[in-house]
């Protein structure tokens, strides 16, 4: 399962009593206008919605450091989701092996654009970064890295992990917070957070020079400038992962949300509508138990599965909301 852009928590898809399907970037997308909304055509998600009840939810601020589909996985797996310190990369890191409760971080080589007065972060997908690059990249950073106590270790091109002392309280703001945008109101700041922006100035002027980047260039390809680190914290001690069965996270809607691409974000939502919500559909028919949280910028909302008469079915589908202003709620 991809969370903030990195692939951490797995899916549990193998479905026994039920399932669990959960939407990130449900909501109007960046920058995307109401029309984006009142344009989708979502027939089974409506049809689902008369079928299945509210279930609370969880409102939050698109101002926030994590976003809603992380503080809703923290939850599932048995995590607190403090903002900005839901600990994915720890939760890694213990998967891989690493025991202990030691501070993880992820961090993602990036591209930062400069402009005159802001600094935008490109998708991390733009920089078209093999495995090779990215180990030679992480090699000429490490050792500035070392004397701050943090370590390095290669997972994938767009995904290092990092342990030190530095992540185990520092709060930092979601990939998917930052990818597209400008990063000045995402930095981390304070005392706490001097270090790392002072790790990032010094990676700016080390890459700025390294040869990698003039070949990757003269190849049409962008350099990697700069690095994001993201889901900080540390597990608690003697913390056990609980996978909760069925849970499955359609991540169709990521791309084209970050993007901004809002003609790519309504084609993402009538194909999940048509595939997904469909499936859904068929478990309920089927008698499973079925569990809907769609995620937006800001909040969360849940509906359940539950015994409810067909009086009470056709109440709900003329009472409810249309699907278009529950997203936009998101």
């Amino acid at each position: 399962m991809c969370i903030g852009g990195h692939c951490g928590i797995p899916d549990n898809t193998a479905v026994s009593d039920g399932v669990h399907l959960l939407v990130p970037f449900a909501g109007r997308p960046p920058g995307g206008q109401p029309a984006a909304l009142r344009g989708l055509q979502l027939p089974n998600l409506q049809r689902l919605l008369a079928r299945l009840q509210a279930d609370g939810g969880d409102p939050g601020q698109a101002t926030s450091l994590s976003m809603p589909h992380e503080r809703v996985l923290a939850r599932a797996y048995g995590l607190e989701p403090v903002d900005g310190l839901i600990p994915l990369a720890a939760w890694q890191a213990q998967q891989d092996g690493s025991a202990g409760t030691e501070g993880w971080a992820f961090i993602t080589p990036s591209h930062l654009r400069v402009g005159r007065d802001h600094v935008q972060m490109a998708p991390a997908q733009a920089l078209q970064l093999d495995g090779d690059d990215s180990r030679a990249m992480l090699a000429a950073m490490q050792s500035y890295f070392a004397e701050d106590g943090i370590t390095l270790t290669y997972q994938a091109p767009l995904r290092w992990l990092a342990r030190g002392e530095l992540f185990r309280t520092l709060p930092t703001a979601s990939l998917d917070r930052v990818t597209g945008r400008t990063i000045d109101g995402w930095m981390p700041g304070g005392a706490a957070g001097r270090p790392l922006r002072r790790l990032q100035q010094e990676m700016q002027m080390l890459l700025y020079t390294l040869p990698l980047n003039d070949a990757r260039q003269r190849g049409g390809l962008l350099p990697v400038n700069s690095f994001w680190a993201s889901g900080s914290g540390a597990l608690p001690a003697g913390f056990t992962p609980r996978p909760p069965v069925g849970l499955r996270q359609a991540s169709a809607l990521r791309d084209s949300a970050l993007l901004e691409d809002q003609g790519g974000w309504q084609a993402a939502w009538q194909q999940l509508d048509a595939r997904e919500c469909a499936q859904l559909l068929k478990e309920l028919d089927a008698g499973r138990s079925v569990r809907l949280t769609l995620c937006g910028e800001a909040n969360a909302r849940s509906w359940v599965s539950g015994a409810a008469s067909i009086r009470q079915r056709v109440g709900a589908l003329f009472s409810r909301p249309s699907p278009a202003a529950l997203l936009e709620a998101l």
